[in-house]
């Protein structure tokens, strides 16, 4: 594995209920001289659903079970089945319940980002300038990019949009 002291120690801390200090395109031209061509290429392939690369598998594998979790957990609130089986984990259980019953999407969102947050921590681990450490910060960037995809007020406005059709359906019965 290759050692990144400069690389790793230039980037800004991220942090789960901080803004996002550097683009994921900006964290690229960091990396694309300071790492390996194959490593540049599963970094800039790299998203939150991929398998392939140090450390990522065993995100995958947490990333997977959260997402069931949570996508059993959604269905049955909605009375629905859940035919799709799956190995539960009780801590990850209560996390998705929590976030589910959190006032706001927003905030069910940061419940769950400040949780895989401490995920990526736990599987980094005692690396220290490799690509574990490389991977996870990644991963960590790419989280933050979601969560900031989301735009408080372009999702009120959604919402009025879909209340006033309701409204204006029942005022016509």
């Amino acid at each position: 594995m290759a050692s990144y002291y400069y690389l790793i120690a230039s980037l800004p801390e991220l942090k789960a209920d901080g803004e996002m200090p550097i683009t994921y395109d900006e964290f690229l031209s960091c990396c694309q001289s300071n790492v390996s061509d194959s490593t540049y290429q599963l970094l800039e392939d790299l998203s939150l659903s991929s398998t392939e690369g140090p450390l990522v598998s065993e995100w995958s594998q947490f990333y997977g079970m959260l997402t069931k979790e949570l996508n059993y957990q959604r269905s049955m609130n909605l009375g629905k089945s859940y035919s799709s089986s799956y190995e539960k984990d009780g801590f990850i259980s209560s996390v998705v319940n929590s976030a589910l019953s959190a006032k706001n999407p927003l905030e069910a969102e940061k419940l769950l980002l400040e949780y895989e947050f401490e995920n990526l921590d736990s599987l980094v681990g005692l690396h220290m300038f490799d690509d574990y450490v490389l991977f996870g910060y990644a991963i960590k960037l790419k989280l933050l990019e979601r969560l900031n995809s989301f735009e408080q007020s372009k999702g009120k406005a959604e919402f009025r949009t879909l209340f006033e059709g309701i409204q204006q359906r029942v005022y016509s019965l």
